[in-house]
């Protein structure tokens, strides 16, 4: 899952990603509110750690600019502002919850999950399709029996696939997700990691495969009954 934070403070933004890193996340950071916002418009992100002081736009404009465009993306709020009418005017900004600065990391993290499972509405533990199930914490793909682990963009492209079972997610849509925005990742980079799932389909026995569409992206296709 790929989490945008958007800090000034370039070493706090920094330990953040590192942070996430370690905790299975794949972390992009924004400076600045005007490159997150254009960062967070993209819709790319499975959630948002937003400051509230930042030079430009202040994380209150920047939320309720992703909000009137219609980004539904979970957003937490992060400032070292504890005012409670600093906290009411965030939530009714539209983010899902506010953290004050300093905040204890295991809280900041239970804090994420919590608003993942909210805004995808999805079971949080794992994702299933005709017996082949892809375990969300620990990144590790199983059917029947055997289970194998994957690499991180391994994983997001399966969750991808799995999130939208036999319907086609595109290429664009594979790349922004599992290499980001600013990632110089061409379609290629794409194909040799769906060879990569492939194999790794064909070595635990799945009779699910994935299939390209020719020019639209790649779907899963459930085995022949």
């Amino acid at each position: 899952m790929r989490i945008l934070v958007v800090e000034d403070e370039k070493r706090l933004a920094n330990t953040l990603c590192e942070l996430l890193s370690r905790n299975r996340y794949t972390a992009d950071a924004a400076y600045d509110g005007e490159s997150g916002l254009d960062c967070a418009l993209t819709g790319i992100y499975d959630a948002v750690i937003l400051d509230i002081m930042m030079p430009g736009k202040d994380g209150f404009q920047v939320i309720r600019e992703l909000r009137k465009a219609g980004v539904s993306t979970p957003v937490l709020l992060l400032s070292a502002r504890s005012e409670i009418q600093d906290k009411v005017h965030g939530l009714d900004c539209g983010a899902d919850y506010y953290l004050t600065k300093p905040f204890d990391t295991g809280e900041l993290l239970a804090c994420l999950r919590a608003l993942m499972r909210r805004g995808e509405d999805i079971t949080p533990e794992a994702l299933s399709f005709h017996g082949l199930t892809l375990d969300l914490s620990s990144c590790q793909l199983s059917y029947r029996k055997r289970q194998i682990r994957l690499s991180a963009k391994e994983f997001e492209i399966m969750r991808l696939l799995l999130l939208s079972r036999d319907a086609v997610v595109s290429k664009e849509t594979l790349l922004l997700k599992a290499w980001g925005y600013d990632s110089s990742a061409v379609d290629n980079h794409v194909e040799v990691y769906v060879s990569f799932l492939r194999k790794k389909l064909s070595h635990l026995g799945c009779p699910v495969t994935i299939e390209s569409a020719r020019r639209l992206g790649y779907y899963l296709k459930a085995p022949e009954q």
